[in-house]
């Protein structure tokens, strides 16, 4: 009977951390019928009825995000989510410019190397045109 006292405890201190980890990380529009701070010590006056309270009545959820104790994906809602910058590997324009810049490289060196290999051809003939002409 002890063991099942101590599990059902622990169920009550999980329940209640969880729900003031949810009202502390809402957002002010998310939050419906209280304050923030009144909700806050509705969990810890009241861990057991104050955690089910909350997840209950006390956050507000949108038509995009179903009700839950934990924030979906990375915690940020839709709203943050399109002010925020692109990570670079994640940024089309980003990777475009880097193909870009790479074949402009390419294209230089291969510039480079024609231009070296006409002068050596250059040279070449130069060479044996020298080597021909007969010596006076």
């Amino acid at each position: 009977m002890i063991r099942l006292y101590g599990l059902l405890f622990l169920a009550q201190v999980v329940l209640g951390i969880c729900a003031l980890i949810s009202c502390l990380s809402a957002e002010e529009g998310e939050i419906r019928a209280l304050p923030r701070i009144a909700w806050v010590l509705i969990i810890l006056f009241f861990p057991l009825v104050g955690s089910i309270a909350w997840f209950v009545a006390g956050r507000e959820t949108g038509p995009g995000r179903p009700r839950t104790a934990w924030p979906i994906g990375n915690g940020f809602s839709e709203q943050h989510r399109r002010g925020r910058q692109v990570a670079p590997d994640d940024d089309p324009a980003f990777l475009s410019s880097i193909g870009e810049r790479s074949r402009q490289q390419d294209q230089e060196l291969f510039r480079r190397w024609e231009d070296d290999l006409r002068r050596r051809e250059d040279d070449l003939r130069r060479r044996d045109t020298e080597q021909d002409r007969p010596e006076v």
